[in-house]
């Protein structure tokens, strides 16, 4: 089997992406592999989306096409645009990310060459609004039993088998933020994903985007995957939230910053999202948060300021 023999289907959910969806369509229609179809599904924009997929559907007739109507989310968009896909080999690339030249080529060789992977993913690049390099996305080889602590796959670099996905039952649409996420736990307990050690795509950060402009929804969403799909959520997912409720940091261009409260808070919502499992919650709470630790907090929070009570 050659890799151009696999045929892949690439999914772009859009709406009001005038701004950045030229560079998407680019990066996609100027890959070197032959054998793809590429169809944008528009939400029903009102800026000049539309006159820009209209523009490259004539261009390229044989492998791009839009389709354009109201629709719930992203995520809704992606499940229509896999009903869709003729492909063996499904992606989807949002509106603002880009993929790297050869990136389709090099993901699919892999999956040529090793048959027993269901999906592949790649390094990626943190880009801002203007294209500038943020820095390099925290992928890491595929390790199952650490997908529930972070999610170390970069969306816009993954391609996976259309059939693996079809085994595990599709996208969730009614989730709006972690959707992707949900995907890989619930293909990790099924199939095997491959790291590939090359970059594959730019995923834009930018305030204006669904991963920080709603944080509370993506660390809701991943907390119930999680503990829907492993029983037990991590000390990461609960202290992440816990942060974000106390001071509303975006933890991405605003870092996280630990504090005493948060902790505290962290140990509270924790138990309850573990009532199965507090025991394991708290030994694992214990061990982030050693003495040394608590005092640092401790001593750094105002009520310690304010009375003068340090410990020691």
């Amino acid at each position: 089997m050659t890799p151009e023999s696999l045929a892949v289907t690439i999914i772009t959910p859009c709406l009001n992406a005038e701004r950045f969806v030229v560079e998407t369509i680019e990066s996609v229609v100027q890959q070197d592999y032959p054998n793809f179809e590429y169809i944008v599904l528009d939400g029903g924009s009102t800026d000049g989306t539309l006159g820009i997929l209209e523009r490259y559907a004539a261009l390229y007739p044989g492998r791009f096409r839009f389709l354009t109507e109201p629709d719930v989310g992203a995520s809704f968009a992606i499940a229509k645009g896999f009903a869709m896909a003729k492909g063996e080999v499904f992606a989807y690339l949002n509106a603002d990310d880009t993929y790297f030249p050869g990136a389709i080529r090099t993901a699919v060789s892999h999956l040529s060459e090793q048959p027993h992977l269901s999906g592949v993913y790649g390094n990626a690049y943190w880009i801002s609004d203007k294209g500038d390099f943020i820095g390099s996305y925290p992928t890491k080889s595929f390790q199952p039993e650490d997908l529930g602590r972070e999610c170390f796959i970069c969306q816009p670099t993954c391609f996976v088998r259309t059939q693996a996905i079809r085994d595990v039952g599709g996208f969730d649409p009614l989730l709006h933020s972690a959707f992707d996420y949900d995907l890989w736990l619930r293909l990790a307990r099924r199939h095997q994903l491959s790291r590939i050690d090359a970059v594959l795509a730019n995923s834009r950060m930018h305030l204006d985007n669904k991963t920080l402009s709603d944080r509370g929804t993506v660390f809701r969403e991943a907390i119930a995957c999680v503990l829907r799909h492993l029983g037990y959520v991590p000390f990461q997912w609960i202290h992440g939230y816990c942060s974000y409720l106390v001071d509303g940091r975006d933890q991405f261009f605003e870092p996280l910053r630990p504090s005493f409260t948060k902790f505290a808070l962290s140990l509270v919502m924790g138990t309850v999202c573990n009532w199965r499992r507090p025991v394991r919650y708290w030994r694992e709470w214990c061990s982030i948060m050693s003495r040394d630790a608590f005092v640092r907090r401790w001593n750094s929070t105002w009520i310690a300021r304010r009375i003068g009570m340090h410990i020691r």
